[in-house]
This record gives structure tokens, C-alpha cells and sequence, in this order.
């Protein structure tokens, strides 16, 4: 196999001498709930529904053009992202916005 003109068995492909990041890619993938998930290999690490490439920021501003429910249900891999996911969304978004009283959780200015 070539890389960059180099084979296995070329001594400047020597995986150890390369930086830190290069050596290996480990998983670090954090959930959000049941449905949403944040993969440094997925979307460069932005929050997306399990199992597909449908980012939670894309399927909110859905949400806000007025799209339907079931619309983003269909557009986002026929089905893949479901209700319940949409919901989850928006309740984590709501959860990051306001605190549990309904007041703001943080100063707008740092939200805008």
C-alpha cells in the first residue's frame, strides 16, 4: 500500500516518529441523551443523531424555517432521524437556553 510514495517497509513510514495526533484516532465519542451523539470522526465532532450524518444544528434550523416534523423526518435519510430524536433535540437546546425555571441560563450576549 502507498502513502505519500511510501510503502510499509520504508523506514520513514514509521508510525512512532510522527506526531502525537497522527499515531492513532481513538473514539472519543460523547452522547447527549438517547438519540444524539458527538464523534471527533463524525462531522468534525459536531452533535449528531446516531447513526447518520444529519447534524442536530441542521435539523434545528429546519425547525426554524417551519419545516414540518415530519418533513425533516423524511428529508433526513428517509426516516433515520425520528420524532422522538427531533424531540430530544429540542429539549436539550431548551435545557442549554433555560434554566429549569424557565429564565435564561446564561447572558444572551454569550448565546447570540
Amino acid at each position: 500500500m502507498q502513502f505519500l510514495g511510501l510503502d510499509r517497509t520504508t523506514p520513514a513510514f514509521d508510525t512512532r516518529q510522527w506526531p502525537v495526533p497522527y499515531l492513532r484516532r481513538e473514539n472519543h465519542a460523547q452522547t447527549a441523551g438517547r438519540f444524539i451523539v458527538a464523534d471527533a470522526k463524525i462531522c468534525r465532532g459536531k452533535p449528531t443523531f446516531k447513526g447518520t450524518r444529519g447534524t442536530v444544528s441542521d435539523v434545528l434550523a429546519d425547525l426554524e424555517r417551519g419545516l414540518s416534523w415530519d418533513f425533516i423526518c423524511y428529508r433526513w435519510g428517509d426516516g433515520k432521524i425520528t420524532r422522538e430524536a427531533i424531540a430530544e433535540a429540542l429539549q436539550l437546546a431548551r435545557r442549554a437556553l433555560l434554566t429549569a425555571h424557565g429564565r435564561l441560563a446564561h447572558e444572551l450576549s454569550a448565546v447570540a
